[in-house]
Formats: C-alpha cells, structure tokens, sequence
C-alpha cells in the first residue's frame, strides 16, 4: 500500500527530518472541558495521531486532559498548538510557548506555529520560536496564513525556513501561487478549514461522491492529499470524525482532481493574512 493510502501510518517527511501524519483533528471552535476531550478522545480512539490546536482556541487545558487519558503513548502522539496575535514578539512569544506547555502539560510540542503574520511583530516571532527548538522545547517550527511575501521575510531575516505553513485552502480557495512556492521552498501547506465550513453542496462534489462511492467531505480530503496537503478537518462528532478519515482507500483520476481545482474562485471562508484586524 503506497503512502497516500496507509490511514494513520506515515506521512511526509518535513524540511527538518520530522514526519507528520497527513491527517489531524483541528478542534477551532470546540469547547474546552467535556466537548474537547471527547473529540480527541474519539480521534484517537479511530486512529488518528495528528491534534491541531491553538492559544486562541482557549482549549489547550482539554486537549492535555485527552492526551493524558487516551491510552496512547505521549511519542506517538503529533501535538500542535499557536502563539496568539496579542502574544507576538520575542520575549512575550517565550512567555506564551510555557503558558501553552503548561496548559498542555507537555514536556515539548511536536510543532508551534505562528498563527497570523502580525505586522511589525511575526519576524520577532518566528526568532523565539528558533530559540525555542534550539532549547530542545519544539521538535518543528512554522507558521500558518502567511503569504509569500511573508514567508520570504522571516527566510531571508534568520535563514531558517518553516517546515509548515498552516492555510485556508479548499476548492474554492486553491492558492495556486502559495502551493508552488511552498513546494519549491519545502515547506509543507496545510489546510485548515478543508470543508469549506460545511459548503460542500457543489454539483461536481456530488457528482464525484457519487462516481467513487464516497461522501463529498471524502471528495475533498482526498484531493488535499493527492496535492501533498496535510488536512485537519474539524468535528466533534463521532461519526463525522471517522468519515473524515475515510480518503485512504480510493485515487482521484488526474482529470478529476484538475476540474475540482476549476472550482477555484479565491473565495475565502475566514480572514485575508493581507487585510485582516490583527
């Protein structure tokens, strides 16, 4: 069974050595306590390694508490989280990375990103987190919604370059340009947000769920990966959770994926990294 269709197993290899699952539960949105731990615990229950979540989500707390008490070793487990907006710059960025861990009740993350490219702030950001890998704290460092202009700043400032950019990317928003220079650079994109909050009524996506004996959501997943995206889709549903995870097991034809790429309108769902209220 080749990579791109081994569920849970493998996945790519970073720019810094580390492998990555394709797939992760994103928790954005979902309540801390009970409603959290449940969907971790359910992910990992189903199989999946990968957990994705932030400062900002203000869920940290519950997600530790499932790491702790889901029966799988700490090793096997891929934990990511975020520096908030308001904690950006060098020294406030240290401060955040123990409040996270904290909350975490981790000994290191497998991989801190920076969650918005804060104007006058996030090349600051990304020489913390160096410092923070150095340290032995963070196995990997990235961003996530930076553009290329951003990217290439913090590059050309420390010479160190992400190993992930976390971005909006769905069938409507194919960030062509970003995807290229992200491939030429080896950085690894990631899509948050993959299903498009739920807008998967689109003809061809049914047309396709139909022709592969699959559920539109499974459409699109498979088309991240098929384009060497990792995807976190976010649920807090059980059965939701596994259906998410059932793209392992088909191919999208070539001719299929170009014309789920047609669909691209550069419409986004969340926030502009360029024009966006920091």
């Amino acid at each position: 069974m080749s990579e791109l269709n081994a569920p849970f197993s493998g996945g790519p290899t970073l720019n810094d050595g580390v492998t990555m699952p394709w797939l992760g539960l994103g928790v954005y949105k979902t309540k801390d306590g009970e409603e959290v731990i449940h969907a971790v615990k359910t992910a990992v229950e189903l199989g999946y390694r990968s957990i994705d979540t932030a400062a900002g989500y203000n869920n940290e707390e519950g997600v530790g508490q499932a790491i702790r008490d889901c029966g799988v070793a700490r090793d096997e487990l891929f934990i990511t989280t975020k520096v908030r907006n308001p904690d950006q710059g060098y020294e406030s960025t240290l401060k955040a990375f123990e409040d996270s861990r904290r909350k975490l009740g981790l000994d290191y993350l497998d991989l801190y990103l920076i969650h918005w490219p804060v104007a006058g702030k996030y090349r600051e950001t990304w020489k913390a987190l160096i410092h923070l890998q150095k340290e032995g704290l963070i196995k990997s460092i990235g961003v996530s919604n930076f553009q290329v202009h951003h990217l290439k700043d913090i590059i050309e400032d420390t010479g160190v370059v992400p190993v992930v950019n976390q971005v909006e990317f769905h069938p409507l928003l194919t960030q062509r340009e970003l995807l290229k220079y992200a491939n030429e650079q080896s950085i690894q994109l990631e899509a948050w947000s993959p299903l498009m909050q739920g807008n998967l009524d689109l003809p061809l996506l049914k047309e396709l769920a139909e022709k592969y004996g699959k559920t539109p959501a499974q459409i699109v997943l498979r088309w991240d990966l098929q384009q060497g995206v990792i995807t976190i889709p976010k649920s807090v549903h059980a059965d939701r959770i596994k259906e998410n995870a059932g793209f392992f097991d088909f191919t999208l034809s070539d001719e299929d994926v170009k014309a789920i790429e047609g669909l691209n309108k550069d419409h986004r769902f969340g926030p502009d990294p360029d024009n966006f209220n920091f």
